[in-house]
């Protein structure tokens, strides 16, 4: 799900806390009120994810103040939604028909050579990659808890929606899944070690989720905001799949959110269901609208963008390895006159470090990493340091090595081979090639026997006399803990069939 209203954010750089201020536009709170504003949000979000949408009394709670919490913070925003749901599809199509001319106006200006608009170089997109991923591995978690509700015709679009995140069951559609695969893929493992205000979107997705009782209008508007289909997203997409990275997870998007017949659609028509016949009108449209606004809450897909600082990433990698750096060095390692163990014994003493490598002629950008004495402690013969990072950190120790040349693209090569430039996963390459390439699901066994969740489910269901029982299990199985697991796999495609097989 990709929201609405992130490609409003200002296309300047400044800091992350900034960024978050801007997001929320709320009049009368300074950038460096952001901190305050996300706090706990990280807690709660893995307070949340370890309940798995079954919230004991006083997690719920904390889950409902932090929702209103954001509700109050976002009324500041301006909200671009038409007073009467019969005007939502005009609203749909206008939205739709805006960003396709912008992106028509981006690609022209690419083919006549403008550069990415998004992405300076491979470590700025595998920074974005990470900077999203607690807001990307919750995707859909908002419309869980309807699950416990799904006799409710007036829900059918909203679960089918949410069916249809999980993949129906297919682990190459499974959202989250298609997003750990690809973190995994780029050697991206350390997702879970950021600040706050980063986990402010995904701890709303899972409060929502946990909370669906008391804010079903809140549900629909939220639903609503992040199914429309932005620029953001396309560009995204195309500027991943430039760099050589595989952009399924975004291009999937495009697709299944589509204002024809996609999840776009069906949450005009969620709405459309839910418009109460008895109950206040006017109030069910100002808690969808408070949704709607929420759904632009935290830190967002322009925001990470944007904060991408090459140098403060640098440090950042760095400083990730101080604590075995620190106890790893003999102390005949000296620079300036002090150890390595020294400049890395204190949080402020890794940005000093780097510095004092550029003084010594160690660690210098705009150079050729296999001039680099630093980048050769990492990569080559004899490489000392081999192994001490992955994947995502070498890359940004490379691209920072080469400065403005990383603007080509190239990924670092492994063992000090010359780096090549990047392959696109141009997925309409792929129909011309004699042979498919092969995937995942061709190297696995037909049927695996490995994994005792699955074959527990199956026996449950094929025994438990009781069909409240059943569902219960299956229910906890789509949650967001689970469903991308292969038990949760296998649990969807028992729920989507009932879906689909309903009257």
């Amino acid at each position: 799900m990709i929201n609405a209203h992130q490609n409003l954010a200002a296309s300047v750089h400044l800091d992350s806390t900034a960024l978050l201020a801007k997001c929320t536009e709320l009049p009368g709170l300074a950038a460096n009120d952001g901190d305050a504003r996300a706090a706990g949000a990280r807690a709660l979000f893995e307070r949340l994810w370890a309940a798995n949408g079954a919230p004991d009394l006083e997690l719920q709670r904390t889950a409902r103040g932090f929702i209103e919490q954001w509700r109050q913070e976002t009324r500041g925003l301006a909200s671009d939604l038409p007073p009467e749901s019969h005007l939502l599809q005009h609203w749909l199509d206008s939205n739709v028909d805006s960003a396709g001319s912008r992106y028509k106006t981006y690609l022209a200006g690419r083919k006549e050579g403008a550069p990415r608009r998004y992405f300076t170089c491979r470590s700025h997109a595998l920074f974005f990659l990470r900077a999203v991923a607690p807001t990307k591995l919750v995707d859909g978690a908002w419309l869980y808890g309807l699950l416990s509700d799904s006799a409710n015709p007036q829900l059918a679009d909203l679960l089918f929606t949410y069916i249809e995140e999980l993949g129906d069951g297919e682990a190459d559609k499974n959202h989250v899944l298609l997003y750990r695969r690809l973190l995994d893929a780029q050697g991206i493992t350390d997702w879970a070690e950021q600040p706050d205000e980063r986990y402010v979107q995904g701890a709303l997705q899972l409060a929502l989720g946990a909370c669906s009782n008391d804010f079903l209008p809140e549900i629909i508007g939220f639903n609503l905001g992040y199914e429309q289909l932005p620029l953001h997203l396309l560009i995204t997409a195309y500027e991943l799949d430039e760099l050589g990275i595989d952009p399924t997870y975004f291009a999937l998007h495009v697709t299944v959110d589509n204002g024809a017949g996609g999840h776009a659609q069906r949450a005009l028509r969620s709405v459309a269901a839910a418009c109460p016949a008895l109950a206040d009108h006017s109030e069910f449209w100002a808690r969808l609208e408070d949704g709607y606004r929420l759904s632009s809450a935290g830190f967002s897909t322009l925001n990470a963008i944007e904060s991408f600082d090459a140098h403060a990433e640098l440090v950042r990698v760095l400083d990730s390895r101080a604590r075995e750096g620190r106890v790893a060095h003999s102390d005949y390692c000296r620079i300036e006159g002090k150890t390595v163990n020294q400049w890395l014994s204190s949080p402020e003493g890794t940005a000093g470090f780097v510095a004092a490598l550029q003084r010594r002629g160690w660690l210098d950008t705009e150079a050729d990493p296999a001039t680099s004495r630093f980048w050769q402690l990492l990569q080559g013969e004899p490489a000392r340091m081999f192994g001490v990072f992955g994947d995502y950190e070498l890359q940004v120790i490379y691209d920072w090595i080469r400065g403005r040349a990383a603007k080509d693209g190239a990924r670092f090569a492994r063992m000090g081979r010359q780096a090549a430039a990047p392959r696109p996963f141009r997925h309409s390459q792929h129909a011309s090639l004699v042979q498919p390439a092969l995937g995942l699901a061709d190297l696995a066994a037909a049927e695996s026997l490995v994994d005792a969740d699955v074959q527990a489910l199956r026996h449950t269901l094929a025994t438990e006399d009781s069909a409240a029982r059943r569902g219960e299990v299956l229910r906890r199985l789509l949650g967001p803990a689970f469903h991308w697991r292969p038990v949760g796999l296998e649990a969807t495609r028992y729920v989507s069939a009932m879906l689909r097989a309903a009257p």
